[in-house]
């Protein structure tokens, strides 16, 4: 009952096709077909494409009238229950990206699955986090078209609109979330990556990516709402791009949380003025003073949890903390890095998951693209470079598990002290 047609649309990209194949055929979710729809390419595609032939379960090498001709086509050709569309060049985030996206939300309400992707670009790997605000959709898209799942119905229904290519270019993919959107088609959110794309085309170019959401989004009517945003969407990417932003950004995210905060003996001003600069913090939480926080917008702290003092919270490829968390004193909680062997030496920016109950030891450290399962024990001085198991104790350099933890628990993580 939820079978997924992966759909791959390339043109003379033989640079890339093998990887984005490879990458399909790593997924675990077996339930799946492949659908590869090659615009005739004659760079070598074709000759790699064959060599997969009997794993592929339909391809077809032919002139098409462009990207979202042959997606269309795709589409019409998939026998799944759900599409998902890997371009050529892109790749899942992990083997499991499937499984996660299909199992992690309950299908039966929804006609749309979206999630979370990286981005790829010649100096770094970040994370591109989506939230579940709908309403958002109003305005511009709020994921990557590449990491969801559309019911495939839904999708024959919406199919892209070839003969608005002129007016919309390459925002057609937009047009048609834009138009099951206004259809009250439902939308969910699944709290998984699914895949990672590179930066390029109106990824590179927020201005006119900017101009044509616009476009899109004003189809059935311009109104003072929709005309305001985009005003305000192009101001701040003129402020992003002016000298003086990167100092007003540097008292936002570095001057006030990690200069001005730490001299704030009280909690309930702190978390007022950490909350207004993006950190969202969940009622009965609590963070020390003293603690060095890079991002803060993009950390997120669940129910009753508490971060001690002196730990190094790096939330740049972003940070989600559950409920009932303990985070003891100088703990690391590592989101970014950089690839050593890389000519650039770029970074990575990966996201790290903390579980509802974890206990993160004194001194521990957490690395990038880890999660840590619910009620885990991380023992204090532990580097932790791989998932952590729910109810499992870890300790040493790398971390290995060394023990269990009763997976009854019930208890909150009321750490609050005045002055702290």
């Amino acid at each position: 009952m939820n079978k997924i047609s992966v759909i791959t649309v390339v043109y003379n990209n033989v640079s890339k096709i093998r990887e984005t194949i490879e990458s399909y055929l790593s997924q675990t979710w077996e339930d799946k077909e492949y659908i590869v729809i090659d615009g005739g390419s004659n760079d070598g595609t074709v000759d790699i494409i064959k060599e997969y032939a009997d794993r592929i379960d339909y391809w077809v090498s032919e002139p098409d009238n462009g990207l979202y001709d042959a997606l269309n086509k795709g589409v019409l050709k998939a026998t799944g229950d759900w599409i998902n569309v890997l371009n050529s060049g892109d790749v899942f985030c992990s083997p499991d990206s499937l499984k996660q996206a299909i199992t992690c939300v309950n299908v039966k309400d929804a006609d749309v699955i979206y999630g979370h992707s990286t981005e790829r670009s010649d100096s770094q790997i970040i994370s591109r986090m989506v939230n579940d605000n709908i309403s958002l959709l109003d305005f511009m898209p709020i994921y990557r078209h590449g990491s969801s799942l559309v019911r495939a119905d839904v999708h024959r229904e919406f199919l892209f609109r070839t003969d608005k290519k002129k007016e919309y270019g390459f925002g057609l993919d937009w047009d048609m979330i834009y138009r099951m959107y206004r259809a009250k088609k439902r939308f969910v959110m699944a709290d998984c990556y699914i895949q990672s794309y590179e930066l390029e085309g109106l990824s590179n170019n927020p201005r006119q990516g900017m101009k044509i959401n616009y476009k899109v989004s004003v189809q059935d009517g311009a109104t003072l709402r929709k005309r305001f945003f985009y005003l305000k969407k192009l101001f701040m990417y003129g402020l992003h791009n002016s000298s003086i932003y990167k100092y007003l950004r540097a008292i936002g995210i570095e001057l006030i949380p990690n200069s001005v905060c730490p001299h704030i003996h009280f909690w309930s001003i702190r978390k007022f003025i950490l909350k207004r600069l993006g950190v969202k913090i969940s009622e009965g939480s609590f963070i020390m003073r003293d603690n060095y926080i890079l991002s803060l917008n993009r950390l997120v702290l669940g129910k009753n949890s508490h971060i001690n003092r002196d730990c190094i919270i790096d939330a740049r490829g972003g940070i989600t903390i559950g409920e009932n968390v303990s985070i003891s004193f100088r703990a690391n909680i590592m989101t970014g890095s950089h690839d050593m062997n890389s000519p650039q030496f770029y970074g990575r920016f990966l996201p790290i998951v903390i579980n509802d109950y974890a206990w993160i030891g004194v001194g521990a450290t957490i690395l990038q693209g880890v999660t840590i399962g619910r009620g885990a024990v991380v023992a204090s001085g532990a580097v932790v470079t791989k998932d952590v198991p729910p109810f499992a104790v870890v300790g040493g350099v790398p971390a290995k598990i060394i023990g269990s933890r009763n997976d009854k628990l019930e208890y909150k993580c009321e750490g609050f002290q005045p002055f702290t």
